[in-house]
């Protein structure tokens, strides 16, 4: 029997093997995929039965072009992407194909934070104080208002990128210049938000709702580097989580107050004073290999259900396993140029894998120094255990078993508390 066909849009960069091979995987296995993407595929020709090209994806006309091409090809059943950049134009392409989706202004909310926070108050989902600026003498008012210490970011980015804290007014000026490069590469906004600064620690919720009825997955606890800067450098999920009932409500209140009505979603936020504080929502299976640690932990399938839930069918949500996994991101502690990079000893049955993104002769260049995930991040190791504390603990003991040289950037005082390998 023919299966059905469900058109995949995704970003083809040099990682998307190593952070969404396993999606492309997952899926594959049940639908026959067509994928649009910007560039000429490789590692995913296996997975498809057809690939069409096009030089920017986000772009709703040439997204537009391609995809009524490939319908007129293929019966298709359903198109969606995991890739955050291409949300709003996989939306409008659902649209015009009269294919199942959540709206495109629904869409445009959870990549627009600043549609968001308003969403959040009109429909009393506890969030953070937020103001969006144009300029310095804006930003510096808007932290007054809210007091310090205060969080500058992008309305409209992610993996956060030009996201910083500024404690006092003396540190507002660069922090604002800091978001502000980051804001101008923004496509559904380009000013920057000055937000209070929600002190606790932080989890995302990973979220599947299908034809308005939302089911909380799992809970991710995140491991995030120290001030300024809010890299993240570890998650752990683990399937018995006493935190779930907790974060649970917050989560459902907050994809009630953007309208999202079906898809997998990622919800972030703060634990302050033990309460749950909003702080986005990505419209998508989360990013840094949390879908996988979920299966691992779970067996709950996210880019299975986000492709059937994409064509229309209830997903299968049904938990199968009960233990946890954790991702180590490996970070240096100083920018500069990689010497050398390598994981010693036979790797134990619990080290689900190892992989490195940067080889010797790269530049790793840290936040502090211009840098962003994609220059500073050498790569991640994941680990499995019955529960959260030992995949953690072997997550540690794994990372003492790697070997990284690097010789430091020329004047660069970028050592950052936190981010170690």
């Amino acid at each position: 029997m023919s299966r059905p066909v469900v058109l995949v849009v995704a970003a083809a960069d040099m990682e998307a093997e190593a952070y969404r091979g396993y999606c492309l995987q997952s899926v594959a296995a049940a639908y026959d995929v067509i994928l649009i993407t910007g560039e000429e595929p490789s590692w995913e020709v296996p997975y498809l039965r057809d690939c069409m090209v096009v030089p920017d994806p986000a772009d709703p006309v040439q997204l537009s072009a391609a995809g009524q091409a490939l319908a007129e090809r293929y019966d298709l059943a359903g198109v969606f992407t995991w890739t955050e950049w291409y949300l709003v134009a996989v939306a409008r392409l659902a649209r015009q194909l009269g294919l199942p989706t959540n709206a495109p202004e629904v869409m445009q909310a959870c990549r627009n934070k600043a549609t968001s926070r308003a969403l959040f108050a009109r429909h009393g989902v506890p969030s953070a104080t937020s103001v969006s600026v144009r300029t310095r003498a804006e930003a510096e008012a808007a932290a007054e208002r809210i007091g310090y210490p205060v969080v500058l970011k992008p309305a409209a980015h992610a993996a956060s990128i030009g996201v910083i804290r500024a404690d006092t007014p003396e540190q507002l000026a660069s922090a604002y210049a800091f978001a502000e490069r980051a804001a101008g590469l923004g496509q559904e906004s380009t000013s920057v938000l000055v937000e209070e600064y929600l002190d606790g620690p932080e989890v995302s919720v990973e979220c599947v709702t299908y034809r308005g009825e939302t089911t909380v997955v799992a809970v991710t606890r995140k491991t995030v580097s120290d001030p300024p800067y809010f890299e993240e450098l570890g998650h752990c999920v683990d399937a018995a989580d006493p935190l779930l009932d907790v974060v649970a409500p917050a989560a459902r209140a907050a994809i009630r107050a953007l309208g999202i009505t079906d898809g997998v979603s990622h919800v972030e936020m703060r634990l302050v004073d033990g309460r749950p504080r909003l702080v986005e929502v990505n419209g998508r299976i989360a990013g840094d290999m949390i879908g996988h640690l979920v299966h691992l932990a779970t067996g709950i399938d996210l880019p299975r259900a986000a492709a059937d839930i994409a064509c229309g069918r209830a997903p299968d949500l049904t938990p199968t396993r009960s233990s946890a996994a954790a991702i180590q991101l490996i970070y240096p502690t100083v920018s500069g140029t990689l010497r050398r990079v390598s994981f010693d000893g036979i790797s134990p049955r619990w080290l689900d894998r190892v992989h490195f993104q940067h080889q010797a002769g790269d530049q790793l260049l840290l936040p502090a120094d211009g840098g962003t995930m994609f220059t500073a991040r050498i790569g991640y190791l994941i680990t499995t255990a019955p529960n959260a504390d030992l995949a953690r603990a072997r997550a540690d003991q794994a990372a003492h078993r790697l070997h990284i040289d690097i010789a430091p950037l020329a004047g660069s005082a970028s050592v950052t508390g936190g981010l170690a390998a």
